[in-house]
């Protein structure tokens, strides 16, 4: 990845954060802090590293994505959108009774979108059935699913990690959105699920953790992902909660709710110099 590439790819991340916050304000509900922090993952995973094509979003070979940490929708719709799969305009309906975002991901109703989630823990096992049918199948399609750090005090998340390394699907990447906050605080205060790179270690998983913010780590992580045989791949992504607005970083209190006015023009403002930075550079 040259300077023009990373670049590309800094102002996408910036643009996605804009959606997010823009359909979270409109819908006057939502979860911006987990979008935030996921924005480079989302923006690296559909702008560089998949196999998909907006204009044929049911590719039986495309690469397969799963949101298991599905209150996140926010920033993959905005990904979605910018990719190509539906027009920027519906962010702005996002949660509005008939519209076509609602505020978890809908595989029947939203294109691009593989699996309906919401449901902490039940999105990785989905993915685990796709990597399964894939292998069956004989098919060289990559399943990715992304996790957050909350989520994983599910059990049924580590069920469904026995699964994927009992049946060897090397094919399956599992990337943690490590912020370090949930809904009711801090990661650690809730239920301690550290250390995570360990548990999945031990779960028989080939494991890397990098800095989720940055696109050099993120592609060298999926780089090595890819030279992997015989087990599943786990990136643990280390971020911030509410990256890039000013009052929402590290601030478990935006986990889910909406910015106000006020608030709303001091994230657009934060979010816009980045870009215009960027733009400039």
């Amino acid at each position: 990845m040259n300077a023009a590439e990373k670049k590309k790819l800094q102002i996408l991340a910036c643009k996605v954060r804009l959606g997010a916050i823009e359909g979270v304000y409109r819908a006057k509900s939502g979860h911006p802090g987990g979008s935030l922090s996921a924005a480079d993952l989302f923006t690296y995973l559909y702008f560089r590293e998949m196999r998909v094509d907006p204009a044929n979003p049911g590719d039986e070979n495309r690469d397969r994505f799963v949101l298991s940490k599905g209150h996140s929708a926010p920033g993959l719709y905005a990904a979605l959108a910018l990719k190509g799969y539906f027009p920027m305009e519906e962010i702005s309906r996002l949660r509005r009774i008939g519209a076509m975002l609602q505020g978890h991901p809908d595989m029947k109703g939203t294109p691009g979108v593989d699996m309906s989630t919401g449901s902490l823990g039940q999105g990785f096992s989905a993915a685990c059935g796709m990597a399964l049918a894939g292998k069956m199948d004989r098919r060289d399609y990559r399943v990715f699913t992304l996790l957050g750090d909350g989520e994983i005090e599910e059990g049924e998340i580590w069920e469904a990690a026995m699964f994927a390394a009992h049946h060897r699907l090397d094919h399956l990447c599992v990337i943690v959105d490590n912020n370090g906050l949930q809904i009711d605080g801090s990661v650690e205060e809730v239920a301690g699920p550290a250390p995570i790179d360990e548990k999945f270690r031990a779960f028989g998983f080939d494991v890397q953790t990098i800095d989720g913010h940055s696109f050099d780590e993120i592609e060298k992580a999926l780089n090595h992902a890819k030279t992997v045989r015989g087990n599943p791949c786990a990136i643990l992504a280390k971020t911030v909660k509410g990256k890039g607005v000013s009052f929402m970083e590290n601030q478990a209190g935006w986990h889910g709710k909406a910015p106000n006015d006020k608030q709303y023009a001091v994230a657009r403002n934060d979010l816009n110099k980045i870009l215009r930075r960027l733009e400039a550079e």
